[in-house]
């Protein structure tokens, strides 16, 4: 893990309400170039709200969220990408009819640079650039073990390969920021654990910073540069996962338990 402190994605006093309820109130964060940053909290607290305001499905009704000190307000979400930001649903959002090759080239739209003309004849430009885009594909393919799996409809996948599929696509736009919104969600102690390798390695080989959204505490707590709590829509602590597990607060709020949850694996 690679955190250096310089802020890469900075939330400002962030509030969103929903018919007068609050979801988020005057939350602020920060996630550190090439750090894993993750977000925590009891069920309904706020995280995936939080999310979608940093990727642009929501819009707050007051503060500021910025990249590498640019404002991200007023983008849309489609348009986030130019940013170098990519993220994956709780719910898997693939095309079920789709082959996971043709997913993964999905998630190169943003990065496809030839006009109409060039597409439809698939000429000059056109050419150079699809046999660029597939080899990036192709090697997201083989670092995710999807090969086997390469040509299969993603809709007929197991759960756990859709889960990869839909990292893969979020990769293939070559983020410099990874928003990940619970990643091993219904998934089994293997997969959980491959999921936090391929995290890891993202992180560590590939530099790309990671803002996580996880129920499941052991990952959390084992992969994680820097945790931040929300609950009830605040901000209830954050620092590094030694520091968090160990706070009262959240041990109170969260866990409930006396022995303490956040134990790593």
């Amino acid at each position: 893990m690679n955190g250096n402190n310089e802020p890469l994605l900075s939330v400002n006093n962030i509030t969103l309400t929903f018919k007068g309820v609050a979801a988020l109130s005057r939350v602020s964060c920060e996630v550190p170039k090439g750090s894993i940053t993750s977000l925590i909290g009891p069920n309904g607290a706020g995280k995936t709200s939080m999310l979608n305001c940093i990727s642009g499905r929501y819009t707050p009704d007051k503060g500021s969220i910025t990249m590498r000190g640019k404002e991200l307000l007023g983008t849309k979400a489609c348009k986030r990408t130019d940013f170098g930001m990519s993220r994956t649903f709780q719910n898997i959002a693939l095309f079920k009819g789709l082959s996971v090759l043709d997913n993964l080239m999905v998630g190169r739209h943003s990065r496809i640079k030839y006009g109409l003309l060039a597409s439809l004849f698939y000429f000059g430009k056109a050419r150079k650039e699809e046999s660029v885009h597939r080899a990036r594909v192709e090697e997201i393919i083989d670092f995710l073990g999807l090969s086997p799996y390469r040509h299969q409809a993603a809709g007929h996948l197991p759960y756990g390969v859709q889960k990869k599929v839909e990292l893969g696509r979020a990769l293939a736009a070559e983020p410099e920021l990874l928003l990940l919104d619970e990643p091993m969600a219904g998934m089994n102690l293997e997969e959980t654990e491959d999921m936090a390798r391929y995290i890891l390695d993202i992180n560590e080989e590939w530099g790309i910073s990671v803002f996580l959204v996880e129920h499941d505490m052991g990952v959390v707590m084992d992969i994680s540069d820097h945790v931040v709590v929300l609950d009830f829509g605040r901000i209830l602590a954050s620092g590094t996962p030694e520091e968090v597990q160990s706070n009262p607060k959240v041990i109170s709020a969260y866990l409930g338990d006396e022995d303490g949850l956040y134990q790593g694996r």
